[in-house]
């Protein structure tokens, strides 16, 4: 059995790992080969170009690196249609995959995409496009299902493994102890993203803002988790430049024992918000990118929101301070208010739970037993759940 991934970051790579466990299960002897990151290169992936390469983030920024990626996709299609695997599973970046999944489809081979393009709040006549391409989509949360049920797309909703593995209580006073931080300290957790162009836009107005928070209390400790080895030696140059008046502890990695030890979080948009809300935690969602990307996605964006907290929940349970708005003092005026509100904290823990319970679904088996019926041509994929739009 060879089975073939793409994924393009690290949300992936961590969904990518899980899958491939849960695979092996069901075909011991299977291979996996494509493009992984470093978690599924340890499991036995063999992947042909680093998965960074494939990580950016925007409309004009990837037009900068349109060739390269053309270029790699061209290569990973024609060995694939010269030494055709079994299933390919593209896992996220939907720019990249959809369009390697139409031609391998095309050719026969059995196609899946793992974690839903945003179909359902932009651009939603790529929705034809993806029917054509893929054999089945694995998503994460139960209001995708429901939209592809509605365009006959064949569907599985198998929940998100963070959802899994993170326990309905929340343990703060241990993570803080790992970093020495005491029970009663006010404690701020800075994820400015995973990818280089999200740090060099929200690494130092994040930085600024935690300047300003901390000339209001003094007794806040900051910490940030850098995503990896690369961003770290970026955020630490930046923090070098910037030099603020502030401590902000730099961690290599371990970013949810971070969120854990903070009592709210500043951070891009992205899966760590959901990470962020499984531990049930206030935070403050931001982003900024190109102004021609901005335009052209709300001119596009079909939902009001963009954090997956607030999709989830179906109204605004965290701000989401973007683009122009994103500036130090609007970020700290938010920080300040949630480390200062415990109502508004009990109320975002029961509603940030009742979203986890719906999502713990064991999603590396679901999603291995559905690829499994896939390529055993059981098309009775599991689209059931409860699911309910408002929280």
């Amino acid at each position: 059995m060879r089975i073939a991934i793409v994924v393009g970051e690290t949300s992936g790579d961590m969904l990518g790992i899980g899958l491939m466990k849960a695979l092996k299960k069901r075909y011991p002897d299977a291979s996996f080969e494509g493009i992984g990151g470093p978690l599924m290169e340890a499991e036995g992936f063999k992947s042909f170009v680093p998965m960074e390469r494939l990580a950016v983030m925007g409309l004009v920024e990837i037009l900068g690196r349109l060739f390269e990626l053309l270029k790699v996709r061209k290569d990973l299609v024609k060995h694939w249609l010269k030494n055709p695997p079994d299933v390919f599973i593209g896992i996220d970046a939907p720019e990249f995959n959809t369009q390697l999944e139409y031609k391998l489809k095309k050719s026969g081979i059995k196609t899946v995409h793992y974690v839903s393009p945003s179909v359902w709040a932009w651009r939603p006549k790529r929705i034809h496009k993806i029917k054509k391409s893929v054999d089945l989509m694995l998503t994460l949360f139960p209001f995708e299902a429901k939209f592809y049920q509605e365009h006959d797309v064949p569907v599985s909703f198998v929940g998100h493994n963070l959802a899994d593995s993170i326990p309905f209580e929340n343990y703060t006073d241990d993570a803080r102890q790992i970093f020495d931080y005491k029970k009663n300290e006010k404690v701020v957790c800075l994820m400015p993203g995973s990818r280089g162009s999200e740090v060099e836009k929200l690494c130092p107005v994040f930085i600024q803002a935690a300047e300003l928070v901390f000339e209001h209390n003094p007794d806040v400790r900051f910490i940030l988790p850098a995503a990896n080895k690369i961003r770290m030696q970026q955020i630490e140059q930046l923090i070098d430049e910037l030099k603020p008046n502030v401590k902000i502890d730099v961690v290599d990695g371990n970013s949810k024992t971070c969120m854990q030890a903070a009592d709210v979080i500043l951070l891009a948009s992205g899966t760590a918000t959901l990470e962020g809300m499984l531990l049930k935690k206030p935070m403050i969602v931001s982003y900024i990118v190109s102004p021609i990307t901005y335009k052209i996605m709300r001119r596009l964006l079909q939902q009001e929101f963009i954090s997956l907290p607030n999709l989830l929940a179906g109204r605004e349970v965290v701000p989401e301070i973007l683009q122009e708005q994103a500036t130090a003092e609007n970020l700290a005026l938010a920080l300040n208010e949630r480390l200062e509100d415990e109502r508004l904290i009990h109320q975002l823990q029961e509603t940030f739970l009742f979203i986890h319970k719906q999502l713990k679904r064991d999603a590396n088996e679901q999603a291995a037993s559905a690829v499994y019926d896939l390529l055993n041509e059981n098309k009775e994929f599991d689209t059931t759940a409860s699911h309910s739009d408002e929280v």
